[in-house]
């Protein structure tokens, strides 16, 4: 009996739901990898993977090819419609079993229906398991069985209900010699697969978020989260953010560790923190429950109002906010920190994403593109959510939040660390100046930093005028 494993957003061998049920019914078991085309190469309209994503995802296949070359298996290596890949792997294997993880999106919902049908056709028993997150989208649901559409309740909801355990470690996987007609193809570089990028990445593999989990959950990191999770210049968050984007860690291991923190609390403070850091995850499966919901939200904004915007749209802002050039510090800051690295502190990305769609009135979906280009852990239902959020379109009670920079980076980047360290042309001015970004047209000159492109009140009364007229 042979059981194919088709990992897609789930790329690691321990707490996985899909090995641990093939290993139950025996047999010899593969894993499969498929590079879908459709997603790294979406028309220019349409939202696009960036090449540090890519590769942070072929490092941690890497990995994965190699756990299981380890226990006595392979992880094979396609490209090519998955559809048509799959049935050409059923056709030339003939396994028993095909056993993958869900998905929210729509384009893979619409994917793995399509290829659940073209395999049962060929006798293929075909098994799909939750692990995105804790729970099933359509397990939590209102009083009146209806989907969310607010975060406060579905966390009291999500909360009280029982979380699952993490799946033990596989044993030995016995895997098979494939023919030569499985057409497989070795794990590309990131340029054979059309990508390049000047990003720093993080660090890739399941080795890596288990590492960053246990540094995160078993130091004063995650006791201290309350207090520190705000303040970009502090390494106050677990960083986990990319392997839960691609999987090389179990969402119920993440949930046990917090349950094992739960043994060093000391303080109500510290009690607090981990609820916090819990809430976040409730915030990743809220978005994932919506978007599952209501796809529409992949292309449009939730609230009607919000359809009808008059956004201004000016691709020389756009410009200027994706290269850091808006000449407010701690905006440009950001996103010098999102173009080197592929990551952004959480507090800054509600600081950018309300400077495009507040001040510079840009249409949240043109911030909502570039972040899924540029973020190694873009994930579609979190990245739309946020957006959303941030642009006063989303499931937000109370939708008109405008964030001032000055007093963001006054509040959480007091002293400008953060400012400088992303800034270093701005380094040697005072601090005040840094915050407020009242800089003087000289100092602006000798640091060769632009001026403010637009005025932060004059803009946000724009906003509030025009969001009005649509409220109306």
């Amino acid at each position: 009996m042979l059981t194919v494993i088709w990992h897609r957003r789930d790329l690691r061998l321990d707490d996985h739901p899909a090995i641990d049920y093939a290993q139950q019914i025996g047999g010899q078991i593969i894993g499969v990898f498929i590079f879908d085309p459709a997603i790294l190469k979406q028309p220019s309209d349409q939202l696009t993977t960036g090449g540090g994503q890519v590769e942070f995802m072929l490092g941690c296949l890497a990995e994965l090819q190699a756990d299981y070359q380890r226990l006595g298996s392979n992880l094979y290596f396609f490209y090519g419609n998955p559809v048509e890949r799959l049935t050409h792997i059923a056709l030339t294997l003939k396994p028993d079993h095909l056993c993958f993880c869900e998905d929210v999106e729509p384009f893979a919902i619409r994917r793995d229906r399509e290829a659940r049908l073209a395999l049962q056709r060929l006798g293929v028993k075909v098994h799909s398991f939750i692990d995105l997150g804790l729970h099933d989208p359509q397990a939590i649901r209102t009083s009146t069985g209806e989907p969310y559409k607010v975060y406060t309740p579905f966390w009291r909801n999500w909360r009280k209900l029982e979380k699952p355990r993490p799946f033990p470690p596989p044993r030995a996987l016995a895997g098979i010699v494939p023919p030569l007609e499985l057409e497989h193809i070795p794990l590309p570089r990131v340029s054979e697969l059309g990508f390049s990028h000047q990003q720093s990445i993080p660090k890739a593999g399941s080795a890596q978020g288990v590492r960053l989990l246990q540094q995160f959950t078993e130091s004063q990191a995650l006791l201290r989260y309350q207090e520190n999770r705000n303040y970009p210049a502090i390494a106050g968050t677990s960083q986990l953010s990319p392997h839960l984007r691609f999987g090389t860690i179990g969402i119920r291991t993440v949930w046990s560790a917090t349950v094992k923190a739960e043994e060093m609390v000391r303080s109500q403070e510290e009690q607090q923190s981990i609820e916090t850091w819990r809430q976040e995850l409730a915030w990743r499966e809220f978005y994932q429950h919506v978007l599952f919901f209501f796809p529409e939200l992949e292309t449009s904004a939730y609230r009607p109002e919000m359809q009808k915007f008059p956004w201004s749209d000016r691709y020389d802002y756009f410009e200027a906010w994706c290269a850091g050039r808006t000449g407010y510090p701690i905006v440009d800051a950001a996103m010098r920190q999102l173009n080197a690295t592929g990551w952004m502190h959480n507090r800054c990305r509600m600081i950018v994403a309300s400077f495009l769609t507040k001040d510079l009135l840009i249409n949240w979906q043109w911030g909502e593109r570039y972040f899924m280009q540029k973020l190694v852990d873009a994930d579609l239902s979190a990245n739309n959510g946020g957006w959303q959020w941030s642009a006063s379109s989303g499931m937000d009670p109370k939708p008109l939040r405008i964030f001032n920079p000055a007093s963001q980076a006054s509040k959480f980047d007091p002293e400008a660390v953060y400012i400088r360290q992303w800034l270093p042309e701005l380094s040697r001015l005072p601090t005040a100046d840094l915050l407020s970004g009242e800089i003087s047209p000289l100092d602006r000159q000798r640091c060769d930093y632009p001026p403010p492109i637009v005025d932060h009140k004059r803009q946000q009364q724009i906003f509030k005028t025009e969001y009005a007229k649509c409220r109306s």
